[in-house]
């Protein structure tokens, strides 16, 4: 796999996709690899004519990570946050965003159709907020504002998420993932146990850090309330989120949409918190839609 230098930090990336097309840069939600978006998803994409770019953020997959540094406890940082201070934490999304933008740096890309899922929504609303030169489009997939007044998760997919397998016995961690996928997945469309089994071994196989995702969760809850931000977002945006979303309720693309000028809201019946093979089509059509009605054709 490709790795090169962003941000100042060793990032690891995968396109596909004619180098000369318009640059398309799928950014990964929280804890998760580059490899949680379905190749069947990245294929229909290229396919529609961009040069797909997907990478795994710091501290996950086998993107540079940031051993030894402590981030602050959830209690802790949820207190700061609720008293008006922001905590200290390693990094911020606002730095992983310029990780983005480093890529494409390194990439010798001008501009971007970017397109982030959860977290990696997130930090996509700061590409486009911070670097908005050098976005085509902005689409965010199951993502929310940090509006504290929105719904929280869903009690048991909060705590599929955040709990940590037993051991690191490989076929204990296989368990463990199949567990959260099936919590925060689609009950519309769930996964066919022999394929989640297989996505799900190859993950681990491929990484295993459990110390980056608290520095990833650190990063979420230091970022607060993201509307006045959006507020000023001039991207041609649009919001894609399923109305069975257990992790992040439809209330949060909702106000995502509302927060941002002009934004356009597709909500699916049945989705959840993941991509499932049955929605490859009509994610990949409303995304590539968008990004063509968005203009800018250079990569």
């Amino acid at each position: 796999m490709p790795k090169t230098t962003a941000n100042g930090i060793e990032i690891h990336y995968e396109e596909q996709g004619d180098p000369a097309a318009p640059a398309m840069l799928l950014i990964m939600g929280f804890g998760a690899q580059l490899t949680l978006w379905p190749d069947e998803l990245v294929e229909a994409l290229a396919a529609q004519g961009f040069r797909v770019i997907r990478y795994d953020n710091r501290d996950v997959g086998l993107s540079q990570k940031f051993d030894g540094v402590k981030a602050p406890g959830l209690v802790k940082m949820t207190l700061l946050s609720k008293i008006g201070f922001t905590p200290k934490v390693p990094y911020t999304l606002a730095d992983m965003a310029d990780d983005g933008v480093g890529l494409l740096d390194a990439l010798g890309i001008e501009r971007a159709h970017i397109v982030g899922a959860s977290m990696g929504g997130m930090i996509a609303q700061h590409v486009a907020a911070r670097h908005p030169d050098r976005c085509l489009s902005l689409t965010t997939v199951f993502s929310t504002t940090g509006n504290p007044k929105l719904p929280p998760a869903r009690p048991e997919a909060m705590k599929a998420l955040i709990t940590r397998p037993d051991s690191t016995e490989e076929g204990v961690l296989v368990e463990h993932g199949m567990m959260l996928a099936r919590t925060i997945g689609s009950p519309g469309y769930p996964a066919p146990e022999d394929r989640l089994r297989e996505r799900t071994l190859a993950s681990v196989r491929r990484s295993f850090y459990p110390e980056g995702p608290t520095r990833h969760l650190s990063a979420i809850v230091a970022d607060g309330d993201r509307r006045a931000m959006l507020r000023d977002i001039a991207v041609p945006t649009l919001v894609l989120h399923g109305e069975d979303d257990p992790l992040v309720p439809c209330e949060g693309g909702r106000d995502t949409a509302a927060s941002i000028p002009d934004a356009r809201l597709k909500t699916i019946p049945g989705w959840g918190h993941d991509l499932p093979l049955e929605l490859v089509d009509e994610l990949a059509g409303a995304i590539g839609e968008h990004a063509r009605q968005s203009g800018g054709g250079e990569g």
